[in-house]
C-alpha cells in the first residue's frame, strides 16, 4: 500500500468522532479548479488574448491530469494497490466521475473556442482559418512550405502484417489516413505525426501586419497534401487523433546505483506508458474509431470526441502575438525598497540584511533585483567562503546557476542540492546537474525516497575574524522566469537562529543527521505536519481560555485529511479559520456541527498564486510562517519542506493583510460551498464588478515604494 493511500486511513484519534464523508474527493476536486481556469477563459470582461492563454493553460493542466492523476489511478487500480478514498468513492467510482466530469469540461473547453473565442479573436484581426476558406494565392504559397518545411520531416507508418500498428507517442497530434491501391480496392491504414517542433498554427504569407494576421491548423496543410507521402495511392479517408498516456515515473532510488543513470533509463520508458486517454475529432469513421480503440487497448469511456481542432495547448502560440491592446496592462515590477538602489549605486545586500529581515513578495518586487542579485553578489564577494542552494526547478539559461559556478570556479565551496526527480523537469535537471558537477560544483541529490522540495540559499561569509550566515528561504522555485508570473514570497534575513537551522537542513541533505532539530523551521517530512498541528491546537486552547484565537491558511492545496481534520476540530472549539487555496480542496467548510466555522476561498487570476502562508493569532503571540508545503500527504511525508517563521512585526501585519483583503467582500474570488461547489463572486449587490485582488496588491505595494517602515 502507497503512503498517500496508507494516510488515506490513519487519522487522529478525535477524527473517529467525526462524520465518516467528511472529505471532498481530491481528484474531482483538482477538476473544479480547472474548471475556475476555465471560467476565466469563458470571462468576456478579460482581455482577449488573455482568455486564449487561459485556454491553453486549461488544456495544457488537463493533460497533465490525466498523464500523473489517472493514469496513477489506473495502475493502483489494475496491480490491486487502489482503496477506497478518503470520500467514501471506491477507486472505479472516482474513475467513472473523473471520466463524466473531464467529458463536459473537454466539450464545454472545445465550444467555447469554436463559438466565442475564434469569432472574437476574428473581430480583432487574429483569423483562425480552415483550408476550405483560403485563397487560391494563399493555398499556393502554403503548397511550398509543405514542399519546403513540412514534407522532409514527415513519416508515415503503414499498418499490415508486415508493419504492426506503430508505436503513438504521448501528446502527439496524428493524422489516421485510409487510403486504396490504385491497382486494387484493398483498403490501408497508415498513421501520419505532426510534427511537434513547427508551428501548431501557421501564419499565412502575405498577413504579416500585427493587425490582421491569418493562422491555419498546420494538419490542415499536411492533409491536403499528404497524398504526396503515398504515391500510387489514393487517400479515401483522414482524420486527426491524440493519445495521452501514463507519463509518471517510477525510480527505485534502493536499487539504483546511480540515480541519474537510473532516471534517463525511466524517462526512455515513459514515452511507451500505456494510453489513458484517446481524444479524437468528432467527424471520424467508426471503422477507424474502432480500429484505433482495439490497437491502443483503451476502453470506450476514455475515448474524447470534439470538434475540431484538437489538442488546444497550441493556443500558447495565439496568446503570444504581440498585441497590447488585447493583454492586461503591464504591471510596474518594481525592487524592493529596501534594497533600491542609493544614489545611483547598487545597494550590499548584505549590508541591507544586517539591518533587518527583507520579506519580498514576486512577481510584483523583482526576483532578478533580489533573490538573484543575493547570489550573484555573493559569488562574487571574496569575503563569501561557501554557498550552499536547493535547485528544484530552473530556467534553461539560469542566472542563479551561472553564478553558482562562478563561484565554484572562484574557489568559494558550492554546494548544489539539485532535485532530479522534479516531475516533468527531470532532463533539464539532470543537464544542469552534469554541467554543475564539470564546474567543480558539489551536486548532491538529497534523501533516498524523499525529494527536495523547498527553496533555501545558504552563504556563508567572513566578517572580521568571524563568520556569518545569511539566508534565504522562498515559496518559489529559483526560476527567474516563472518568477516573473508566479506568485511568490521570499525572506532574505541574517538571523543566526535560521542560520544555524540551515546549516543543520543542507549537513542532513547532504550527509548522516537523522536527528536534527530546528530552531526557527519546521521541517518535513517529520516536522511540519506536527508544527502546523501544535500550532492548531495552541489556537483551540486560547479559545477555551477566553482569547482571541484564528487560524488562516494559504495553499495551494489542502488535502492532507490530519490537517483537515485537526481544523475541524478547531471549528467545533470555535476558533475561526480562513482557508485561500488555488487548486484542491478535500475540505468541506460551512458544515454544521463540522465546519460552521470555516471559510475557504480561492483566487485566481493573472499571476498563478502559489505562496504557502500559516498565520496563528497565537493568543496575542502571532505565529506566522512561509514556506514550500503544501497540505497533501507527498508534501508531507515523501519531500522534505521547510516552513520559516516571520519575526519582525510589519512583516506579520503584511502576511496577515493578504488574507484580510482576500476574505473580504471587496474582491473577486471563488467560494467553496459545503457541497463542493465553487461559486464565482465578481459583482456587489449593487451589480458593480469587484475589485481584481492581484491589482490590489500592485498598486499597494507601488504606493508604498519609496516609503521606509
Amino acid at each position: 500500500m502507497s503512503s498517500e493511500e496508507t494516510m488515506a486511513i490513519s487519522l487522529p484519534d478525535f477524527g473517529n468522532e467525526l462524520e465518516p464523508n467528511r472529505y471532498l474527493d481530491r481528484e474531482l476536486s483538482w477538476l473544479a479548479f480547472n474548471q475556475r481556469v476555465l471560467e476565466l477563459a469563458e470571462d468576456p470582461n478579460l482581455h482577449l488574448l488573455e482568455r486564449v492563454n487561459f485556454l491553453a493553460i486549461f488544456a495544457a493542466n488537463l493533460d497533465e491530469f490525466f498523464m500523473v492523476r489517472v493514469a496513477g489511478l489506473k495502475r493502483r487500480i489494475a496491480t490491486g494497490l487502489a482503496v477506497t478514498s478518503s470520500s467514501g468513492l471506491s477507486p472505479q467510482e472516482v474513475l467513472s466521475q473523473i471520466s463524466q466530469e473531464a467529458h463536459r469540461l473537454q466539450e464545454r473547453h472545445s465550444r467555447l473556442f469554436i463559438d466565442s473565442i475564434k469569432p472574437a479573436l476574428k473581430d480583432s484581426g487574429i483569423r483562425i482559418v480552415r483550408w476550405a476558406s483560403l485563397e487560391e494565392s494563399e493555398r499556393a504559397s502554403l503548397h511550398a512550405y509543405f514542399k519546403d518545411q513540412i514534407f522532409p520531416v514527415l513519416t508515415p507508418l503503414a499498418v499490415d502484417p508486415a508493419h504492426p500498428f506503430p508505436y503513438i507517442s504521448g501528446l502527439s497530434l496524428n493524422l489516421a489516413v485510409v487510403l486504396k491501391n490504385l491497382d486494387s480496392d484493398k483498403e490501408h491504414f497508415a498513421r501520419v505525426k505532426v510534427p511537434p517542433l513547427l508551428p501548431r498554427f501557421v501564419r499565412i504569407p502575405g498577413y504579416e501586419n500585427i493587425q490582421d494576421t491569418r493562422f491555419v491548423p498546420l494538419e490542415d496543410i499536411m492533409g491536403e497534401f499528404i497524398d504526396s507521402l503515398f504515391p500510387g495511392m489514393e487517400v479515401l479517408q483522414q482524420h486527426t487523433f491524440r493519445v495521452t498516456r501514463n507519463e509518471d515515473l517510477e525510480v527505485d532510488e534502493e536499487e539504483g546505483e546511480n540515480l541519474l543513470l537510473a532516471l534517463e533509463k525511466e524517462l526512455l520508458r515513459r514515452r511507451f506508458g500505456p494510453p489513458v486517454r484517446l481524444e479524437v475529432a468528432n467527424d471520424i469513421n467508426p471503422e477507424v474509431l474502432e480500429l484505433l480503440i482495439r490497437e491502443l487497448d483503451i476502453s470506450e469511456e476514455d475515448v474524447y470526441s470534439l470538434p475540431s481542432p484538437l489538442d488546444l495547448t497550441g493556443l500558447f502560440e495565439i496568446s503570444s502575438i504581440k498585441r497590447t491592446d488585447l493583454r492586461y496592462p503591464k504591471h510596474p515590477v518594481i525592487t524592493n525598497r529596501y534594497l533600491q538602489p542609493v544614489e545611483d549605486k547598487d545597494v550590499s545586500i548584505f549590508s541591507a540584511m544586517r539591518q533587518r529581515d527583507i520579506l519580498m513578495h514576486h512577481p510584483y518586487e523583482s526576483f532578478s533585483t533580489s533573490v538573484q542579485a543575493f547570489v550573484e553578489q555573493a559569488a562574487a564577494d571574496p569575503k563569501v567562503l561557501a554557498i550552499k542552494q536547493t535547485l528544484y526547478r530552473t530556467s534553461g539559461d539560469s542566472p542563479i546557476v551561472d553564478a553558482l559556478i562562478a563561484a565554484a570556479e572562484a574557489g568559494k565551496q558550492v554546494l548544489a542540492l539539485v532535485e532530479i526527480k522534479a516531475r516533468f523537469d527531470e532532463q533539464n535537471n539532470i543537464a544542469w546537474a552534469r554541467k554543475l558537477e564539470q564546474s567543480g560544483v558539489h551536486v548532491v541529490y538529497g534523501i533516498v525516497g524523499l525529494k527536495t522540495h523547498c527553496k533555501l540559499a545558504l552563504v556563508i561569509r567572513q566578517e572580521g575574524g568571524q563568520l556569518r550566515r545569511y539566508c534565504h528561504i522562498g515559496t518559489g522555485n529559483y526560476n527567474p522566469k516563472t518568477a516573473r508570473y508566479y506568485e511568490d514570497y521570499g525572506l532574505l534575513t541574517a538571523r543566526e537562529s535560521v542560520g544555524e537551522d540551515l546549516t543543520k537542513l543542507f549537513n542532513q541533505l547532504s550527509g548522516y543527521a537523522p536527528e536534527t532539530e530546528f530552531k526557527s523551521l519546521m521541517v518535513s517530512p517529520v516536522g511540519v505536519r506536527e508544527g502546523l498541528t501544535e500550532r492548531i491546537e495552541r489556537e483551540i486552547a486560547h479559545k477555551k481560555a477566553g482569547k482571541d484565537a484564528l487560524i488562516r491558511i494559504k495553499v495551494n492545496s489542502l488535502v492532507d485529511e490530519q490537517i483537515i481534520d485537526s481544523l475541524y476540530k478547531a471549528s467545533n472549539a470555535g476558533v475561526r479559520v480562513e482557508i485561500l487555496v488555488r487548486g484542491m480542496c478535500a475540505l468541506k467548510p460551512g458544515v454544521a456541527g463540522l465546519s460552521e466555522n470555516i471559510e475557504v476561498r480561492s483566487i485566481l487570476g493573472r499571476y498563478l498564486e502559489h505562496s504557502r502562508i500559516f498565520s496563528f493569532l497565537g493568543g496575542g503571540d502571532p505565529a506566522v510562517f512561509i514556506g514550500s508545503a503544501d497540505m497533501m500527504h507527498r508534501n508531507l511525508d515523501r519531500r522534505v519542506e521547510a516552513l520559516v517563521r516571520i519575526s519582525q512585526p510589519d512583516h506579520i501585519r503584511e502576511l496577515n493583510s493578504i488574507f484580510e483583503l482576500a476574505m473580504s467582500n471587496k474582491v473577486a474570488s471563488w467560494h467553496l460551498d459545503s457541497e463542493g461547489t465553487w461559486n464565482r463572486h465578481q459583482k456587489n449587490a449593487t451589480g458593480d464588478y469587484l475589485t481584481d485582488f492581484q491589482d490590489f496588491i500592485m498598486n499597494e505595494i507601488y504606493s508604498k515604494r519609496n516609503s521606509r517602515s
